[in-house]
């Protein structure tokens, strides 16, 4: 059984965010595997540098997608991003230094921010698209002549 289960409540656009999500899964799965038979230690380094690059590029991608929509929480979200990809960075500078526990540490962070900040955050982000559908439809409509809206 995986480590870290993706789930129907993580869908979030059933296309490149979720793509993303399920990479990152994955790769926490990879990590928490090779740390259970013993080879964390000498899977993290490499592990980490793309986990790194990869949510970095998954950060980019996300964040352009809420700027485009004029999401209203995007502040506080880049600074959600910017805690994680620092604790990242925190993690690899341990490992680079000889740090014996960054294998199980990086599989906690990766699990417990993946589960919070995709079932949260992220879905405010559907929330807010959803409702932003419904208003343009309501606008759209209100709009047509009054034989269209029979």
């Amino acid at each position: 059984m995986a480590y870290f289960q993706w789930a129907d409540d993580m869908v979030i656009d059933n296309g490149p965010i979720d793509q993303d999500h399920r990479k990152l899964v994955e790769q926490v799965n990879a990590l928490h595997t090779a740390t259970t038979e013993g080879r964390g230690q000498e899977v993290v380094g490499a592990l980490l540098e793309a986990l790194i690059h990869d949510t970095v590029q998954h950060i980019q991608r996300e964040e352009q997608q809420m700027a485009a929509l004029g999401y209203p929480h995007l502040e506080q979200h880049q600074k959600g991003h910017a805690l994680f990809v620092a604790d990242l960075h925190g993690l690899r500078t341990k490992y680079q230094s000889g740090g014996i526990t960054v294998a199980a540490q990086l599989s906690t962070l990766l699990r417990d921010w993946l589960s919070l900040h995709i079932r949260r955050y992220d879905k405010e982000m559907v929330g807010f698209i959803r409702q932003k559908d419904r208003e343009g439809r309501t606008v759209a409509h209100s709009r047509r002549p009054a034989a269209l809206l029979n």
